[in-house]
């Protein structure tokens, strides 16, 4: 009898818990949502005018906490996550031709259909994003640019004017500094050597321009460093480590008036690209992913980010809500209206990049040095 009676008190117990679990369960659907999601992104100046700029608005405005993580651009992560079906990163910032590149290949989700805000003017978001930041897989975020800068105490006499005289080792005698990776230095070398603006995508696609290119850089080999992201290249021109370096050209614009800085931007040449946001294949998050992308993509989040470090905005009703100030710095701003700059050819570097990225490295190899590498932008 006192073995039944247990039973029956057991039994009862259970029902109990069941039907309280069964009564205080949360849908399914509010179950499944997370409230916190992984932003990957560049590291430095960069990451801190995301902060700023539309980050941690969006926690406050949201509830959400958004983990934030650097890396170093490049698609290989992106694929190891989706490939391994280890998927942990929710948004990441991507450059337009990595953005082409990993839609490409199956690696990011496909948002195309992304209900975006309309612009701040009302417009319509297909036509507020500048040519090139809306794509399959991507959404804009900023429009910047690559240029160099040298050090004014090396060359005090003749200074640096053109994109040839970075590749004029003799005129201007000193150490370089490039970004670890084909893009720009090569679309340089070429114009240095002559070919026209117009003409570098279509020379390069040859082995014979690739050979041209690889040529001119040959100028710069000897003590070349190399670098992985932003403000390493403001160390090394401080360190007189090296007289002239490639450099993006807001971290460099903003570094150069800091105290202790002896450089000059030149913005001949300079290169002129975008970045995308993306969300990787299989990411358990993905309306989550869209909610922070639309908000980080509005009109007021670009202008507010871009006041923070000087890049230029996507929009271009975020134009509007810009100071005097910032619109005079940043590189989609009137007063970089000119034919200095090259626009990069992101669809074509999709395409031939890792062709490029093989040269380049083969011609580094010769050397038989170890470039210098960086964590932050």
């Amino acid at each position: 009898m006192i073995f039944r009676s247990f039973d029956i008190l057991r039994g009862i117990a259970i029902a109990t818990l069941l039907l309280g679990l069964s009564l205080g369960a949360p849908p399914a659907s509010a179950a499944g949502q997370k409230n916190e999601i992984t932003f990957t992104s560049w590291v430095g100046p960069y990451m801190r005018s995301q902060m700023l700029g539309f980050v941690r608005p969006y926690e406050a405005e949201n509830d959400v906490r958004v983990n934030v993580v650097n890396y170093n651009g490049g698609i290989n992560e992106i694929r190891d996550q989706v490939e391994s079906a280890n998927v942990t990163w929710d948004v990441i910032d991507l450059t337009q031709a990595d953005s082409l590149r990993a839609c490409n290949e199956g690696l990011l989700e496909r948002i195309d259909d992304i209900d975006l805000p309309p612009g701040s003017d009302g417009s319509r978001p297909s036509d507020d994003f500048v040519e090139g930041a809306l794509n399959p897989c991507g959404v804009g975020v900023i429009v910047w640019a690559t240029a160099f800068a040298y050090d004014r105490g090396t060359y005090d006499l003749v200074q640096p004017a053109s994109i040839a005289d970075f590749f004029d080792a003799k005129k201007f005698p000193g150490k370089r500094a490039i970004r670890n990776d084909p893009t720009v230095i090569m679309e340089w070398a070429l114009m240095a050597d002559g070919v026209s603006r117009d003409q570098v995508y279509a020379t390069l696609e040859t082995p014979e321009g690739i050979e041209r290119a690889l040529k001119k850089m040959d100028a710069i080999k000897p003590g070349l460093q190399l670098w992985q992201a932003g403000r390493q290249p403001v160390r090394l021109l401080r360190s007189g480590e090296v007289t002239m370096s490639m450099v993006w050209a807001t971290t460099g614009a903003v570094a150069s008036r800091e105290p202790g800085s002896n450089f000059e931007m030149i913005w001949d040449g300079r290169v002129i690209e975008l970045d995308l946001f993306g969300i990787p294949k299989g990411s358990r998050y993905k309306d989550e992913a869209l909610d922070f992308i639309r908000f980080a993509s509005s009109s007021e989040s670009l202008a507010s980010m871009v006041s923070y470090l000087p890049n230029g905005p996507t929009r271009k009703s975020s134009l509007a809500l810009l100071s005097g100030d910032v619109l005079e710095q940043i590189p989609n701003g009137p007063a970089y209206d000119d034919k200095l700059s090259i626009m990069s050819d992101a669809e074509w570097w999709a395409r031939n990049h890792a062709k490029l990225e093989e040269a380049f490295q083969a011609w580094y190899a010769e050397a038989g040095r170890k470039g210098a590498s960086g964590t932050v932008r």
